[in-house]
């Protein structure tokens, strides 16, 4: 945690704005311009509207606010915003380059998995890396010795801890972090410090375990208990949960009612007319769904109200089986899986009643999800962010799907006339679809 993103991080941000111990570029031109560093600043800063609260707390100004950055901000903005803001930034594109290869080895360190064949190639990867830098910035002279400090070596030995140790987030120090923060309100006693921290700790141990044994967690909750909002858990849908606001509205008068039915009739391979026939006289539209157990909480767009000082939690990842073949009508059908971004508008329960020629032996409830998909126009080359045009160029057709295929919600950071895409879930929520036996 304190290697990268308190010392490394910290140290290439001054070398790129000349603040670092006094070094010039030498014969390098690595520095960007200040009024480039405070549009990047005030970028970042704006990106909080458009990056969910469950990525993190909103990055400050990286500029005008530096001082309020801790581990978690540098964290966030090197992997995500970071290879945004400072692409085409740089007099020349090796900088960025470089940049952007510590941020693949960044991310390699953070998975929650991690191979051997991995951790040889982070090894090497660092050793590159490491290499390049003091090319870059220490330039083999003696008097920029300065700019290798000794956690630029500690890169090297990276692959080694996590070979002996497991993955990074088995062994960094971000648990105990946040645990010191909670012991901070118990130091009561200026006099007597250690004697008031030891006295906290004690007791917060003796009452966690009073819950434990006699199952008075809420009993016993030191913070008042917050009554649950109105939810709809379906059988049929055992990973996703929906949430208030919830309205009843007659199918006839809904916007969505021609694509539902287009939907339908692909889900059980009829016709539009028959489908028409089994629609039931309304619709339940809900606000938002919570992919479960513990998963994010995805707002409709068009159905829950927005603050000035909100954070926009409607863009998803969303995953749909696409014929390949579909421009070729005498072709046979060949699926295949195909990965998606856009903005989540609506959330609609189906309740369908029992229709034995569609297959429909039972009650069945379908939850659609409608999304205005974006058109993914560019893809970076290195990372997992993708770019769509700002304005009606960007905005793509309206897909009703069932809502199983949403995978996560992702953010967005402004880049000129277009907005990039982040997806910080990796590979913890991608889809597999089996074969049928």
């Amino acid at each position: 945690m304190h290697l990268i993103w308190e010392n490394l991080i910290k140290n290439l941000i001054l070398l790129w704005t000349g603040e670092f111990k006094g070094l010039d570029q030498g014969h390098e031109n690595y520095q960007i311009p200040e009024n480039v560093w405070k549009a990047i600043g005030k970028a970042t800063a704006e990106s909080g509207t458009t990056i969910p609260s469950a990525f993190g707390p909103r990055t400050p100004d990286l500029i005008a606010d530096r001082s309020s950055y801790n581990a978690d901000a540098w964290s966030f903005w090197t992997l995500f915003v970071g290879p945004v803001l400072l692409a085409r930034r740089f007099s020349q594109p090796k900088y960025y380059k470089h940049f952007v290869k510590l941020v693949k080895l960044l991310h390699t360190c953070l998975q929650f998995e991690i191979t051997r064949t991995e951790i040889a190639a982070l090894r090497q990867g660092f050793i590159d890396w490491v290499k390049e830098y003091e090319r870059m910035y220490y330039q083999y002279s003696p008097a920029r010795l300065s700019a290798c400090p000794v956690t630029i070596h500690a890169l090297l030995h990276i692959a080694d801890g996590i070979e002996a140790a497991g993955p990074v987030w088995a062994s960094w120090a971000f648990p105990m972090e946040r645990y010191c923060a909670r012991l901070q309100p118990a130091l009561r006693s200026r006099r007597f410090p250690d004697a008031s921290l030891s006295r906290y700790v004690v007791s917060a141990a003796q009452l966690q375990q009073i819950k434990l044994m006699y199952d008075l967690t809420e009993e016993l909750a030191l913070t008042p208990h917050h009554a649950g909002v109105a939810r709809l858990t379906v059988p049929e849908y055992p990973t996703c949960a929906l949430l208030a606001p919830r309205r009843v509205e007659e199918i006839v008068d809904h916007p969505l009612r021609e694509k539902i039915v287009g939907a339908l009739a692909t889900r059980f391979d009829t016709t539009a007319a028959t489908v028409r026939h089994i629609l039931p006289q309304v619709l339940e539209c809900w606000g938002r769904v919570q992919i479960l157990p513990d998963g994010d909480t995805i707002r409709a767009s068009e159905f829950t109200k927005t603050r000035d000082d909100s954070r926009d939690a409607t863009y998803v990842r969303y995953e749909t089986l696409v014929d390949i073949n579909a421009s070729y009508a005498r072709r046979q059908v060949v699926l295949q899986k195909r990965t998606f971004y856009g903005q989540l508008q609506h959330l609609v329960v189906l309740r369908l009643t029992p229709f034995p020629h569609l297959g429909i032996e039972e009650p069945t409830t379908i939850i659609w999800a409608a999304i205005r998909s974006c058109v993914v126009e560019q893809s970076h080359n290195d990372l997992d962010i993708h770019f769509y045009s700002q304005g009606a160029a960007g905005v793509g057709a309206l897909d009703v799907i069932d809502v199983t295929c949403v995978q996560c919600l992702v953010g967005r950071v402004p880049d000129g006339q277009r907005w990039a895409i982040i997806d910080r879930s990796g590979m913890l929520s991608r889809a597999v679809y089996a074969e049928d036996q």
